[in-house]
């Protein structure tokens, strides 16, 4: 039931079937989550010096994030250093609830025995007429559930196909022209997010959100979810070939410095070949299947 807490019916049916590559937005049902996870209770979260340092991204665009001695007194987080930033214009990103909120560690390990995807969860307190990250595209599928205000999400078509992990990030392939292009042609859609409502937001799209209205602040929520894919498959294959001696066996130094390097990567291939024909896929399923389910992941 985790999905209908972010989702209504419709909405978890068309991430469920569809896994949509064109965002959406919803009128989320009011449930238990809603009375939980509150304006006050992340403001309580983010504002009581107990949030862990690594996990808090202080930013205001155009600049960068701020270091963290901007927001640590003696190497702990100074809840009146950071509520000063926020009052100064600084968005607040509270990272991965769901290792520190139990509430939030079961919704998202219910996500992950939904789905078979593993997930993490961000929050980010906007104050009003402001930005925090400005043109970016992320590497999941992202669930944006607004908590209070209303966010501005101008959005673009991907600029790369599919990316995955470090493969395409944002600022590992950014060109300059990138902004002055989108901006010159315009988004495709812009998206009010009011509190109440969710976005279905696929891995790709570039998006600018912020603040438009200068008198109302906002709250949000990313549940980001990472997608499987054929290559989680094809490495959940290969990691079984580590049962084969022959996978095991040493390889000279000089072998992996010198002309040898290519016969033994033929070598290594053939034997993958074999391996991967002799794998009972049928057997194999239920371990596959189980690791979908309970496998955490730490990139964020």
């Amino acid at each position: 039931m985790s999905l209908r807490l972010l989702l209504p019916d419709d909405g978890v049916t068309d991430l469920l079937r569809d896994w949509p590559d064109e965002p959406r937005v919803y009128d989320r049902d009011q449930t238990v989550f809603d009375e939980t996870v509150t304006e006050a209770f992340l403001g309580d979260y983010a504002f009581a010096g107990c949030v862990p340092a690594p996990e808090i991204a202080v930013m205001k665009a155009p600049g960068p994030s701020l270091n963290q001695n901007s927001y640590l007194t003696d190497g702990r987080v100074d809840a009146a250093r950071l509520r000063k930033l926020y009052g100064t214009g600084h968005t607040i990103r509270l990272g991965n609830l769901q290792r520190v909120i139990p509430y939030m560690a079961a919704l998202s390990q219910g996500i992950q025995q939904e789905t078979g995807f593993s997930n993490y969860v961000h929050a980010f307190l906007t104050p009003a007429g402001e930005q925090g990250l400005r043109h970016h595209w992320d590497q999941q599928m992202a669930v944006i559930v607004q908590i209070a205000g209303t966010k501005r999400w101008p959005l673009w078509r991907p600029s790369v196909e599919a990316p995955m992990r470090e493969y395409s990030e944002s600022w590992r392939v950014w060109r300059p022209h990138y902004i002055p292009a989108w901006e010159a042609a315009g988004p495709e859609v812009v998206i009010d997010l009011r509190a109440g409502q969710s976005l279905l937001l696929p891995r790709g799209w570039v998006h600018n959100p912020h603040v438009a209205d200068e008198s109302e602040h906002s709250v949000h929520l990313t549940f980001a979810i990472r997608e499987r894919t054929p290559l989680w498959l094809a490495e959940k294959l290969v990691a079984e070939a580590i049962k084969d001696p022959a996978f095991r066996r040493i390889i000279l130094p000089g072998d992996i410095t010198g002309a040898a390097l290519v016969d033994r990567m033929q070598e290594a291939r053939r034997a993958l070949h074999q391996h991967l024909g002799k794998l009972d896929l049928a057997d194999l399923a239920p371990a596959v299947r189980e690791a979908a389910k309970t496998e955490l992941e730490y990139r964020t």
